[in-house]
């Protein structure tokens, strides 16, 4: 009885809530075990997580900006397509859906189900499959929820964000209160070079990058943005700065209760602090932190499902996944598609090397982004953007992005070269499907596929377009 499309329902509140609940999730609560270990000493590991937090802005400006100069939502792929072409983002495509994707919600899933166990069986550590159970359990709620209701995930996503701030303050107020106090000798000789390894530094970029990520996330769902050229740019930057400062003070605190070795040893870096710290706390800050889980795997399939759906919109995907629920108006089958990827990788992926393997790709697409902007300001300079960034802010970020995956073949090859043969093997895909016309035969049984499918979903195509 009504038009059906994906409604403008992210206000300015809901899309701070979305990129302070992607970016404050499992990242803080485990990359700093990954950051300490490849930087090799307290006081770089401090200077990385800085850097990772002025990279992420810099990105972010950049992602902002093509935000208002390209009307479509999903983020990498559609900043891709736009400017570079339609191959580099059918790889990226390729990439994410097959590798980036399910092994990010997967280190998130996993970290959720060990903080959500840990209370209930320290001191000792967690069973593996009980954990790997319950990680499932946590996202398959997320991803029935999504399906569901936008409006009912959006609120979610508000809330999630107000626990995510309270977990983090209930870590930094203890270590800012012992420091106060004059404990500062963990912080000696904090610069240590002999511990240093060049090689090393670009995996702890990306342990310490994988913390902040999520700062693009509102490019996913531009569409449903309400006022996007105000909006966008304003939630990413007080965002963003939030996201540095509490990330600065959670790490100080965590080295001034707990050291350096101590984290090192760590399964569960903010349990080993609470233990230390307040032990009267000892059953609520882990489940906190779960909870913090929880919402970033919310915001990750919130929006991944739109990267699918405006896919299927370009030609590039199966036309099932741009189809929306006749009665719930969402993106019922691109929100359900990750839902076997993501099972495989929790059921047999560790978390330090699910980061690794997907890290490669994901930067390496995002500087690609950004060096899409560059292009685009200059094949358009007659295009005014109601929100620009001076150049050096893209050409740097791009170049620090290619320069730190190009550095990373040299620090865990095995991996790398995984994410890069993934990537790779979207192109025999691209020619022989995108690029060339199906048979006739393939089509009607393709087309006769998609017809059953719809009707058993109840979804249909998009009515009007919204950008």
């Amino acid at each position: 009885e009504e038009a059906v499309f994906l409604r403008k329902k992210i206000t300015l509140v809901r899309a701070f809530s979305l990129l302070i609940g992607s970016m404050v999730g499992s990242g803080i609560f485990i990359s700093p075990k990954g950051v300490l270990k490849n930087s090799g000493s307290l006081g770089f590991s401090l200077v990385v997580w800085f850097a990772c937090g002025v990279l992420s802005m810099f990105g972010a400006l950049c992602y902002a900006e093509l935000g208002t100069r390209i009307t479509k939502s999903g983020g990498h792929y559609i900043y891709i397509l736009e400017t570079l072409g339609p191959l580099p983002s059918f790889l990226f495509l390729w990439a994410e859906f097959f590798a980036i994707r399910p092994a990010n919600s997967a280190v998130v899933s996993l970290a959720f189900g060990r903080y959500m166990l840990e209370p209930f069986f320290a001191p000792c550590a967690a069973p593996v499959p009980a954990v790997k159970l319950v990680s499932l359990l946590g996202y398959y709620m997320v991803l029935t929820l999504n399906s569901w209701s936008v409006t009912w995930s959006a609120r979610l996503q508000t809330a999630l964000s107000v626990i995510k701030l309270l977990a983090l303050a209930l870590i930094i107020v203890p270590g800012m209160m012992l420091l106060a106090q004059g404990h500062t000798e963990n912080f000696q000789d904090a610069f240590d070079r002999q511990s240093l390894v060049l090689d090393k530094l670009p995996l702890a970029f990306y342990a310490g990058m994988f913390a902040y990520s999520g700062w693009f996330q509102t490019s996913f769902v531009r569409e449903e943005v309400v006022k996007p050229e105000r909006n966008i740019p304003l939630a990413v930057i007080v965002s963003v700065i939030m996201v540095i400062v509490g990330y600065m003070l959670t790490n100080v605190s965590y080295y001034t209760v707990l050291g350096t070795q101590d984290v090192l040893a760590s399964p569960a870096v903010a349990v080993s602090f609470v233990q230390r710290a307040f032990k009267s706390l000892i059953s609520v800050v882990p489940v906190l932190v779960a909870l913090s889980c929880f919402g970033t795997m919310n915001g990750g399939i919130f929006t991944f499902s739109r990267t699918l759906f405006v896919a299927s919109r370009e030609g590039q995907w199966p036309p099932l996944f741009s189809m929306i629920h006749i009665r719930r108006h969402t993106p019922l089958p691109a929100v359900m598609l990750m839902f076997p990827l993501v099972t495989a990788m929790v059921c047999i992926g560790d978390i330090y090397h699910l980061m690794n393997f997907f890290s490669f790709s994901r930067w390496l697409f995002i500087g690609l982004a950004t060096l899409g902007l560059i292009i685009h300001r200059h094949r358009h300079p007659e295009l005014r953007s109601p929100f620009k960034v001076p150049l050096f802010v893209p050409v740097s970020f791009t170049i620090i992005c290619l320069f730190t995956v190009a550095m990373s073949f040299y620090s865990d090859p095995v991996s790398i070269s995984i994410g890069c043969t993934m990537v790779l093997s979207g192109f025999p895909v691209y020619y022989l499907i995108i690029h060339r016309q199906m048979s006739s035969r393939c089509r009607s049984l393709f087309y006769y596929l998609t017809h059953k499918l719809q009707l058993l979903l109840e979804v249909v195509q998009q009515e009007i377009k919204t950008y």
